[in-house]
């Protein structure tokens, strides 16, 4: 069967702020129907990247498609594309109808038109029970799925989302992944990023991870998964106390990496895919790193998944004589 053409063409774009290259040298495609979720740290380029394919920013060098034209200067392109930003970007005291028909108007949509509009995104966001309600006293929820629905009304091709479940619950977060289901069945074309492993895993049929300004690993998220799967399993540490320098040293020099740090300090999980390379099992590995002054309170043992891949795409590899064994190091 032939690869349909994608809907999404960046080739080697570079996006630079004051001469500080923000993008450097950037390649991604994307495909009607499909969801492709961007990781990566803070700072790494993933929404100078959106803004890159929404038409907002233009490339110092290099060149971005959509629909086979450019969003930055085409108007055409620009309206193919629905762009949900991370803030909620409504008007508080309109009702959900009365935001939907003011985006509708913005959108383009004619007079005609837009009270079919306006009643399809509310059904496909399945918010016509709030569609009288002021958005400024709805939930965050409810806001965000509004935040979509409004990014609907010119019908696009192509969705961006910029951390769309952030700050919601749970019950939020899953009607929002089933908003997101249904347009990918409808055959729009999803470029979403977040750092939600567990929600890029779920809706993503390929991620792109950015480090730098670069995509450091890209591809189908189930063929990345299975290659990085070929080797041993996924290993964390947990700490009982943050790891002073030393711990860290020695944390490192077994192949872990810490979790992102989170409000309340450093973190606490450390964890490495397919390394350390001793070949200790869990016991030992618990034992080796205790007598070395790591604070470790549990190791863990488990199938590599999308926080494996990630971590592995980011972590350096090191120098192969690099490494010392472990139980050389807890011997002494």
């Amino acid at each position: 069967m032939a690869t349909p053409e994608p809907l999404v063409r960046v080739s080697q774009a570079v996006l630079a702020y004051r001469e500080r290259r923000v993008l450097d040298g950037v390649d991604l495609d994307l495909v009607s129907g499909r969801v492709l979720a961007l990781l990566g740290p803070n700072g790494a380029g993933k929404t100078s990247l959106m803004r890159l394919v929404a038409g907002r920013l233009a490339p110092r060098s290099g060149s971005v498609r959509v629909l086979d034209a450019d969003p930055f200067r085409e108007p055409a392109a620009r309206r193919a594309i629905g762009w949900v930003p991370q803030e909620i970007a409504l008007y508080p005291r309109l009702t959900v109808a009365e935001n939907l028909g003011v985006f509708a108007q913005l959108a383009g949509v004619t007079r005609r038109g837009r009270r079919a509009a306006v009643a399809a995104a509310l059904d496909l966001a399945e918010i016509a029970d709030v569609s009288g309600r002021p958005v400024g006293l709805l939930s965050g929820g409810y806001q965000r799925r509004v935040n979509i629905a409004v990014s609907l009304m010119g019908g696009p091709r192509l969705v961006l989302l910029d951390e769309p479940t952030q700050g919601v619950d749970l019950a939020a977060r899953a009607a929002i992944h089933a908003v997101l289901g249904r347009l990918r069945a409808e055959g729009t074309a999803i470029l979403l990023a977040t750092h939600d492993f567990a929600e890029a895993g779920h809706l993503a049929d390929r991620v792109a991870v950015l480090a730098r300004g670069r995509v450091v690993r890209e591809g189908d998220l189930a063929g990345l998964l299975a290659q990085l799967r070929t080797g041993a399993p996924e290993r964390e540490v947990l700490l009982g106390a943050p790891a002073e320098l030393a711990a860290e040293a020695v944390l490192r020099r077994a192949g872990f990496a810490p979790a992102e740090a989170g409000p309340a300090g450093p973190s606490l999980t450390w964890r490495t895919a397919g390394r350390p390379e001793q070949g200790l099992d869990g016991a030992a590995l618990l034992g080796a790193l205790r007598a070395q002054g790591v604070p470790a309170a549990e190791i863990r043992v488990r199938t590599p998944g999308l926080e494996a891949l990630y971590l592995d795409a980011l972590t350096p590899r090191p120098v192969p004589d690099a490494p010392r064994p472990l139980m050389a190091g807890a011997s002494r």
